[in-house]
């Protein structure tokens, strides 16, 4: 299942300038103001990802091995599970130690960099358990009104 939370409509219209450079007509260079939002929704969707979500919960409590993530979270396949670990990774918001044993013992942690997200995550986690029914209601009416 892809997730709704993917980097779209990120090309965003310039505003005019008042002092354009020579080559360039006002309403072609792009307004500073904007110029981070393709950088931060590529971060909001790693972060924002349900199952980075949840992987971030799980390790919370310090570091785990990836089957018992997998047991852990409900419904996450091995091949997601290894995606996500691996973009997190990649983000610098979790670090994969090997420990040299037969066979081989592979730990997953957050960096202090992902620990800083537990506080957003828990948040959120704690307003959609508390906000679940009155969403599940609307869209019920959702629903019906548009079955027709």
């Amino acid at each position: 299942m892809d997730t709704l939370l993917k980097p779209a409509h990120t090309d965003l219209p310039a505003s005019p300038r008042l002092d354009p450079g020579p080559d360039q007509k006002p309403d072609q260079r792009p307004d500073p103001n904007h110029a981070d939002c393709r950088g931060v929704a590529s971060v909001l969707s790693r972060v924002g990802d349900k199952w980075s979500v949840f992987v971030i919960m799980m390790l919370s409590d310090g570091p785990k091995r990836f089957n018992e993530l997998k047991r852990m979270i409900n419904g996450i396949s091995q091949r997601m599970l290894t995606l996500t670990l691996r973009g997190l990774e990649r983000d610098g918001l979790v670090t994969r130690t090997i420990f040299p044993t037969i066979p081989p013992r592979v730990d997953y942690e957050l960096t202090d960099l992902g620990r800083g997200l537990q506080q957003p995550v828990k948040a959120l986690g704690e307003w959609a358990i508390e906000h679940l029914s009155q969403i599940e209601a609307a869209r019920t009416r959702f629903d019906r009104r548009n079955d027709g």
